[in-house]
């Protein structure tokens, strides 16, 4: 049996909007992406800077390349900032599903039932610093849900979705 109190509380209030509540729909775990999803961001950043400093020392007629090219590094970094962090992947006690988008929200849901296959990739670098990678198998062809990217303490959150399926008799019970 589901229990409520089973569950965590969604973080963004955005994101109760997305929820059926009239049929008991409640979050069981909200994924940010890990930390490391932002390298690239921090690094187009780091070169944006570089490459304004560089405009002071570089001859006055051509110190504009330097600048445009900052200016349109540090707002590449700051649209995949922006892009990581409005990037949601949430389980709930009946499916998951995706919101992301910086100027256009996307909504990508499936539904518990629809999930026939989980695989967790985690590279190198991932087992290193956290996080892994989602890939989601249904019997739906153009699935909306499909790769969740920098999922941070992957085995857990597999572990968790595992649970809720289990939980929602949607599985078989196990026979040892």
């Amino acid at each position: 049996m589901v229990r409520v109190s089973d569950f965590l509380p969604s973080t963004q209030p955005w994101l109760s909007r997305h929820l059926l509540r009239d049929e008991g729909e409640v979050v069981v775990d909200e994924v940010r992406h890990h930390w490391a999803a932002y390298l690239r961001p921090i690094a187009e950043g780091l070169l944006a800077l570089t490459l304004l400093l560089a405009s002071g020392v570089v001859w006055i007629e051509v110190a504009w390349v330097p600048v445009l090219a900052g200016f349109v590094a540090a707002g590449h970094a700051v649209w995949l900032g922006l892009a990581a962090h409005r990037d949601r992947f949430v389980i709930t006690n009946m499916r998951v599903f995706r919101v992301h988008g910086v100027l256009t929200r996307n909504l990508a849901t499936m539904p518990l039932s629809r999930i026939l296959d989980i695989t967790v990739r985690r590279p190198l670098l991932g087992r290193i610093l956290g996080y892994g990678h989602f890939a989601f198998e249904s019997a739906a062809r153009g699935q909306g849900v499909r790769d969740v990217r920098y999922v941070g303490r992957p085995l857990e959150r597999d572990l968790a979705i595992q649970r809720v399926v289990q939980r929602a008799g949607l599985r078989g019970s196990r026979v040892n």
